[in-house]
Parts: structure tokens; sequence; C-alpha cells
């Protein structure tokens, strides 16, 4: 999926666009970890009946990546599944390739419970 995100920024970026518009595109070989893109792929591809509209049947939820924002991160370094400490590429990487551990059909899963419990619960390790 990596070099799907890198050749469509090569493709929008090649477009005539204002610098101001471009600096807000996810460059994943520079080490982005494309959290918008990578959401707004989860919303098409993945169909849960409530979040995600599941319009794109032609790509496979197993290929998804994870949205990787702060939260998600912080949780994921809580509960010992991501080890690196920068929200990147690598830490995309990393995340995805352990939530394909638990479903490698559908990996992307857990991006809402790993997000809510950073962001709407607090999830602290030390307070359990």
């Amino acid at each position: 999926m990596f070099e799907v995100l890198k050749e469509w920024y090569s493709v929008f970026t090649s477009l005539p666009a204002e610098a101001r518009v471009l600096r807000h595109i996810a460059n994943v070989e520079k080490g982005s970890a494309a959290k918008r893109v990578n959401m707004f792929l989860r919303w098409m591809v993945r169909h849960d009946g409530e979040v995600d509209f599941g319009l794109w049947k032609e790509i496979p939820t197993s290929a998804l990546l994870i949205p990787l924002d702060l939260h998600t991160g912080n949780v994921s370094r809580q509960l010992g599944l991501l080890t690196r400490n920068q929200n990147d590429r690598k830490a995309v990487e990393e995340l995805t390739a352990r939530l394909r551990e638990m479903d490698p059909v559908d990996p992307i899963r857990y991006d809402f419970s790993l997000f809510g419990l950073g962001a709407f619960e607090k999830y602290n390790r030390s307070n359990f």
C-alpha cells in the first residue's frame, strides 16, 4: 500500500496547485504516516454499516494501513503493540503488522477502539 500512496502523491503533486495546498499532502517517501489518506481509504474500503462506507470493493481490507495519530499511537505503545516512539511511516508499518497478526483479513478493524481509548477514555495503563 505504501507504493500506491507514493504513486498517488506523485500524480497528485504533478497537477497545478498552490504551494499552500501541496504542503498538506502526505509524502510517505519522506516518512509521513499519511494519517488522513489512510483514514479516507479506511472509510472507502471497509464496510461496517456505521462509520465505514465500503464503496470501493476492489481493494481488500487486508491491504489497508492503520491511520496513525497521537491517540492511537500512545494507546498502542501502552498496550505493547508499538515500540517505535515516533508516529511516522515506520510506526504505521510496525503497528499494522501487529494488527495483522490478530486479524489478517481486516487488521484496521481495531483503529476506532485504539483511537477511542486514547481520545475519549484517556486510557493510561497506570490507571488500571
